[in-house]
């Protein structure tokens, strides 16, 4: 099967995407960004549940009714030419439809077969529906975030979603594929968010383990607990994250401020009168005036910013952290490699948009995709 022209590390993998939500596209999406060939496979007449969804970007898209045994053999001719299959389903899903990992490795014995679900393939709760709120806090990474005295405060859904469930399935499809080159032989690979995100919660452990977290939410180093690891309004009521936690930094951070005279930090009983003063410090200029201030130092002060403006921040801008796709602002994909830079990704496609061009590559002849759009198969 051909490929795109393409440019990444990953350049020439070949990734079929049963077509999902939010973890298993991310796990997608990153893979095409370093150059994989990514063919999502959606519903006939589908369209995209967030039209311009971003992580539908550099992909080739065909639209196939995994439903009918003629769409299940389609999927299977496909994976018979590809390196990985990725499906984001509840457990067993993939299995009635006639394309889950037997089926499919039966096909082609070197595929990595790659699983995205929340709570796992297997355990009492596999079958049952959750969110990303739902497996942070079975997982233990939701109770810690928040203000101390407040509920917990609940981080969009990054932890679960995408840090520990689309990075954790890219991740483990990358090291089965390593695996292959000594075995010759794919596997399953079973991501779960929960998973993910307690594996995200590592150093908390550690930290606890060692007595160094023992308050309650909001009253750790880390957590918002000491003033000098904080967010503050500043005078135009935007803010800016302060993280002077090593003593030479927290001398920097005192001089930009102007608070010299303020009590020693060695001492937790001044810490909120060392709270008040840095509030009412920050209150006296914009959070950009501190910014600048703090620009050539060591102050570890930086400015909040919204998704927008980060994308224009000088820094962003220097190092092209956001990409322009179509029209439209990106972050750029990463990490970046010096022999092998990814390219610009191209933007989303209407579902479909490939399919006929697709199932060309695959050997199916002109009549075929005639007779299989007309009864429905494909679109």
């Amino acid at each position: 099967m051909s490929t795109p022209s393409g440019s990444g590390p990953l350049a020439g993998l070949r990734v079929v995407e049963l077509a999902g939500l939010a973890p298993a596209p991310f796990a997608c999406m990153v893979l095409a960004d370093l150059g994989a060939d990514v063919v999502q496979v959606h519903k006939p007449g589908s369209v995209q549940t967030i039209p311009g969804d971003f992580l539908g970007r550099n992909r080739r898209s065909i639209a196939i009714d995994t439903r009918k045994p003629e769409g299940a053999e389609l999927v299977l001719r496909l994976v018979e030419r590809s390196d990985v299959l990725v499906e984001g389903f509840r457990p067993g899903v993939t299995e009635r439809l006639g394309i889950g990992p037997a089926q499919c490795l039966a096909r082609n014995p070197r595929l990595i077969y790659g699983r995205m679900t929340g709570w796992g393939q297997d355990g009492p709760l596999s079958d049952r529906a959750g969110h990303d709120i739902n497996y942070i806090a079975v997982a233990g990474a939701l109770e810690p975030l928040g203000r101390a005295g407040g509920p917990p405060s609940f981080p969009i859904n990054l932890l679960g979603d995408f840090g520990g469930g689309g990075l954790l399935l890219a991740l483990g499809v990358l090291a089965a594929l390593y695996e292959r080159e000594r075995s010759g032989r794919g596997q399953v690979v079973d991501a779960a968010m929960v998973d993910g995100a307690a594996l995200l919660t590592t150093f908390l452990h550690g930290m606890r383990s060692a007595g160094m977290w023992q308050g309650g939410r909001g009253e750790n180093m880390l957590d918002g607990g000491v003033p000098f690891y904080d967010v503050y309004e500043a005078a135009d009521g935007q803010y800016v994250a302060v993280g002077a936690l090593e003593e030479k930094f927290y001398a920097d951070l005192v001089r930009v401020l102007g608070l010299q005279d303020a009590p020693s930090r060695n001492d937790p009983a001044n810490w909120p009168e060392l709270r008040e003063r840095i509030a009412a410090a920050v209150k006296t200029r914009t959070r950009d005036e501190w910014a600048g201030l703090a620009l050539d130092t060591d102050a570890c002060l930086a400015p909040v910013l919204t998704p927008a403006e980060a994308a224009r921040h000088p820094y962003n801008a220097a190092r092209d952290s956001f990409v322009d796709v179509a029209g439209a602002l990106h972050p750029a994909p990463a990490p970046r490699f010096d022999r092998t830079p990814a390219a610009v990704p191209t933007p989303p496609v209407p579902v479909g948009t490939n399919t006929g061009e697709v199932l060309a590559d695959m050997g199916v002849a002109d009549d075929r995709i005639v007779e299989l759009r007309r009864s429905g198969v494909i679109g």
